[in-house]
């Protein structure tokens, strides 16, 4: 039974359709001709999501090449689309941006906070959810570098067909906001 629930889950989540910053519809989780897709949860008045633009623009290119699909996340709900469009340009991030309104990316993945990257197979079974790296140690305190690039490792084990090595990691930043109430 639990068999067929997680197959539910992932078909579900293959065909979760989503409008970009520019008001096109896109369903990120589709798509054969990758190793596998990468969700960057964030919003834009977040500190820690907007530190970490520079290296996940850095780690789109590095990987694009590799057949990994990267998607930028925004989880506010309240966020216009022009306001997310400037927020991409402002810190200049190459990925194409979504509005996750309804939250259906983050209830596919369990994304809480933000910055918080969710990596998904081609059949939509989620690899690893987690930090980028540990440059932050705790609010305030942060490593001039990392010591450890979590998102990076669960790539390059993806890239060698090879399990991911540390699947969940705690993300350290802003919560992600919750669903207006109806």
């Amino acid at each position: 039974m639990a068999a067929l629930l997680a197959l539910a889950a992932t078909a579900w989540a293959a065909k979760i359709t989503v409008p970009d910053v520019n008001g096109n519809k896109v369903s990120p989780l589709e798509g054969k001709a990758r190793k596998a897709t990468v969700l960057l949860f964030i919003t834009n008045d977040c500190p820690i999501s907007n530190s970490y633009a520079p290296e996940f623009t850095r780690i789109c290119k590095a990987y694009t090449a590799k057949k990994i699909a990267f998607y930028l996340v925004y989880a506010d709900t309240s966020l216009s689309a022009a306001d997310a469009k400037k927020h991409t340009q402002d810190y200049g991030y190459t990925c194409l941006a979504l509005l996750d309104r309804e939250h259906l990316l983050v209830k596919a993945t369990g994304a809480t906070i933000t910055p918080e990257a969710a990596v998904l197979s081609t059949e939509g079974k989620l690899l690893y959810r987690g930090r980028i790296d540990d440059r932050y140690v705790d609010f305030g305190k942060a490593r001039v570098q990392p010591t450890v690039r979590d998102l990076r490792d669960a790539l390059d084990a993806i890239v060698q067909g090879k399990p991911v090595p540390h699947p969940t990691t705690k993300a350290l930043g802003c919560t992600i906001p919750p669903l207006p109430q109806k």
